[in-house]
C-alpha cells in the first residue's frame, strides 16, 4: 500500500474499530469535504453511515484513504488514473492469494493421496 517512508509523515492510526470524518481527516491530513468528494469517485471507500448520516471508517479504509493521497498529492494521478491504479493494485492482490490458495489446496490433496496409498 503506502511506502514506509511515506508513512512515517502521517500520525500512527490508533487501535480504534470505528474513526469520525474529523479523525480521518486529521490522520491522513485531507479536509473533510475532500473525503465525502473521494467516497463519489472511489467505490472501494465506503464507510458505515449511522444516525444522522454520520460516517464511521475502519483502519483498512484510514490506509486505503493515505493511499489515495499520496497517488494525488505526491505521485500527480488524475482522480481516474489513482482509481485505476488501485483497482490494478486489488486484481493483483487477488490473483496472489488465489495463487497462494491453490498452492496449499494441491499439497493439501497430495497429503492426501499419500495416506490413501
Amino acid at each position: 500500500m503506502l511506502e514506509p517512508s511515506n508513512n512515517n509523515e502521517y500520525p500512527a492510526i490508533p487501535e480504534k474499530l470505528y474513526f469520525t470524518i474529523g479523525e480521518v481527516s486529521e490522520l491522513c491530513g485531507v479536509k473533510p469535504h475532500v473525503l465525502r468528494y473521494w467516497e463519489q469517485e472511489f467505490t472501494e471507500l465506503s464507510p458505515v453511515k449511522r444516525r444522522g448520516n454520520r460516517r464511521y471508517y475502519q483502519r483498512h479504509e484510514v490506509l486505503m484513504i493515505r493511499q489515495i493521497r499520496a497517488l494525488l498529492y505526491e505521485q500527480g494521478y488524475t482522480i481516474g488514473g489513482a482509481r485505476a491504479h488501485l483497482i490494478s493494485d486489488n486484481a493483483k492482490d487477488d490473483v496472489n492469494k488465489s495463487k497462494q490458495l491453490i498452492h496449499q489446496m494441491i499439497a493439501e490433496l497430495e497429503d492426501i493421496l499419500e495416506l490413501l496409498k
